[in-house]
C-alpha cells in the first residue's frame, strides 16, 4: 500500500498538520497555542491528538530531549491531492469540472487568481 492511500487525517489532525507544515518543527505547546488562538481546545486534547497522529504515521516525533519536537511526516501537496481526489469522487461524482464550477460560483476570486486559473487552463489545453 502506498503512503498516499493511507493518508486519512481527521479535520482536527489536518489543523495540526497545517501548523506543522507552516512551522516545520514544533512542540505540543507551540501547536496548542496556535490551535487555541483559532478555537477552544485543551492542552491534553492537543497532546493526545498528536500522540495518535504519531501512531498513525502522520507526524514524526523527536523524543531525544525532555520536550518532544514534532514535524509532519506526510507531504502537504500529496495530502492535498489525495484528499481532493477523495472529495471529487465522493461529492462531485468524479467530475473536477463540477468542483471548479462550485468553487468559482461560490467565491469571489480575485482578478489575479482568475488569471492564474486561466494560465493553468491554457497550459492544460496545450498538453
Amino acid at each position: 500500500m502506498s503512503v498516499t492511500r493511507s493518508i486519512k487525517p481527521t479535520e482536527s489532525e489536518l489543523e495540526i498538520l497545517q501548523i506543522l507544515w507552516t512551522k516545520g518543527l514544533a512542540t505540543v505547546r507551540e501547536v496548542h497555542e496556535e490551535l487555541a488562538s483559532l478555537k477552544e481546545v485543551g492542552y491534553t486534547t492537543t497532546l493526545k491528538l498528536m500522540q495518535i497522529m504519531h501512531e498513525k504515521g502522520l507526524v514524526k516525533r523527536d523524543d531525544s530531549m525532555r520536550t518532544h519536537v514534532y514535524q509532519a511526516a506526510v507531504n502537504k501537496e500529496k495530502t492535498q491531492k489525495h484528499l481532493l481526489g477523495k472529495m471529487i469522487d465522493s461529492l462531485f461524482g468524479g467530475s473536477p469540472t463540477q468542483l471548479v464550477i462550485q468553487a468559482l460560483g461560490e467565491s469571489n476570486a480575485t482578478p489575479e487568481e482568475l488569471e492564474k486559473i486561466q494560465r493553468i487552463l491554457n497550459d492544460l489545453k496545450k498538453q
